[in-house]
Order: C-alpha cells, then sequence, then structure tokens
C-alpha cells in the first residue's frame, strides 16, 4: 500500500503537472513503490493565477487514481467569500470566473480530515475546537506557542501528539505552513528531527526533472509538515505507512 501526498498547489497547474508526471513513471514506483491513492491536503485555490487549469488536473488525475481531499483554508476562504492575503490582481480576476464552474464541485462535502491506517491527514492541525473560523482544523498552525491569533488557532507538537494519542493515532501529515517540518516522540520527549534531503538513487528524467528525498521511519509517534506543490521546487510526500518520504523535484519544465 503507498499513498502520495501534496499540499498548497496554490493554482499552480505546472506543479501539478510535474507531480503528475513524476509519480507516473515507472521509475517512481520501482523507487519508492505503488501509488494506490492520492491524498490532496488543501489549499488547491488563492495566489496562483491558473486556478482553472489547475482543477482540470486534479479532476484528470481522479480518473486516474483514487483521491482523497480535505478542504485548506484558503479552499473555505474562497467558497465562503473570505479576504484573506497573497492573491494579485490576476489571480483573484482568475478565481473569480471560476464562480460558476462545474470544476468547484471538487469542494461538495469535502471533509476537514482523513484518518488511514493510523495517519491522520489534516490541512492545519488535528485539535477539535469548535466552528470559529480561525479555530477549524483548516486554519490551525504548528508553532512553539499556543492560542488565538489572527492567522489562526496556533498549537504545539506536544498538543498535538496528545490528541492523536486521545483517538488511538499514530501520526499527522499535515501541510498549510509551505515549510517541510518532522516531529517525533521519543521516550526522551519530542524532537524536530533534522530532514536531510539527497538525490534518490536510480532516478533518471528525460525532461530533466531531478528528485531529493528524506527519508523518516514511522516507528515512533511522528508529525509530518509538508512543503507547498507550487512554485519551482515543488514538494511532496510518498509513504507505504512504514516510513515516509519528503519529496522535491527540480529542474521541470
Amino acid at each position: 500500500m503507498g499513498a502520495v501526498i501534496f499540499s498548497d498547489v496554490h493554482a499552480d497547474s505546472v506543479a501539478i503537472g510535474a507531480l503528475a508526471r513524476c509519480i507516473g513513471s515507472a521509475q517512481f514506483r520501482e523507487i519508492f513503490g505503488p501509488v494506490d491513492v492520492l491524498v490532496n491536503l488543501g489549499d488547491l485555490l488563492h495566489r496562483g493565477d491558473r486556478p482553472q487549469e489547475t482543477l482540470e488536473k486534479i479532476h484528470t488525475l481522479s480518473h486516474e487514481y483514487r483521491l482523497m481531499s480535505v478542504l485548506g483554508n484558503h479552499d473555505h476562504a474562497y467558497l465562503h467569500g473570505l479576504l484573506v492575503s497573497g492573491s494579485d490582481a490576476a489571480s483573484t480576476y482568475r478565481h473569480e470566473q471560476l464562480r460558476d464552474s462545474p470544476l468547484l464541485s471538487i469542494f461538495n462535502n469535502m471533509p476537514m480530515e482523513w484518518v488511514d491506517r493510523g495517519i491522520l491527514f489534516v490541512h492545519g492541525g488535528p485539535l477539535e475546537l469548535g466552528t470559529q473560523t480561525l479555530r477549524l482544523k483548516c486554519w490551525q498552525r504548528l508553532s512553539h506557542e499556543s492560542g488565538d491569533f489572527f492567522t489562526g488557532y496556533h498549537y504545539t507538537a506536544a498538543m498535538a501528539f496528545e490528541a492523536l494519542e486521545h483517538r488511538g493515532l499514530s501520526h499527522m501529515c499535515c501541510g498549510h505552513q509551505h515549510e517541510n517540518v518532522c516531529c517525533r516522540k521519543t521516550p526522551e520527549g519530542i524532537v524536530q528531527v533534522p530532514l536531510e534531503f539527497r538525490p534518490v538513487t536510480g532516478w533518471g528524467s528525460p525532461d530533466g526533472m531531478m528528485l531529493d528525498a528524506a527519508v523518516v521511519p514511522l516507528d515512533a509517534p511522528t508529525l509530518l509538515r509538508l512543503g507547498g506543490c507550487h512554485g519551482s521546487v515543488p514538494e511532496f510526500g510518498y509513504t507505504d505507512y512504514s516510513s515516509f518520504s519528503f519529496i522535491r523535484m527540480t529542474c521541470r519544465t
């Protein structure tokens, strides 16, 4: 069983296209394993200026793979008409052109979280804090301090592990903050594990794409926060549920 996980595409159709080419190759499956499910951790929308093309590519992927999606805070803001920062005039215009598009049906009844094999997949955080917007799971943020902030409720790693343990879960995979982080709960306490990215052995791409990966064993409770799948170095993850690979793509065309 293998899962590809991505987050925070932010209307970057080039990045999601690169991801599709990467995971669709025989080399990827030989190196990492089968792709039985794609997990979208949210924020398909806002900031980028290709929302229609992005949703079209997601629609295509949903016919090629089993696709599980959870709601991101920017998706939530767009659907509810909430103002958030980060989108220029071109992005705003193109998103408004989508208001009546059938492509938005992907968001119908989209959940805030998905659980599979002991892993909680969520955009922001694991805490049940009611229905106030900035306390929803898609707005929560992993931080060194906890409390209400204008960007969303901040929670600590200790709070996340406690919430997971209460539900009988071991791991959490999230996105939202566009920066990869790995925290593990050990007998000595909670530690942040440095991620050492190395070129993927055996990978060669005809279009010049290069892959670097950092692998983390899932032999202890772990928080896994992915970097964003957008921009010049899109990131995503792969897990076979015994280990987790943080993966970076570079030199895409």
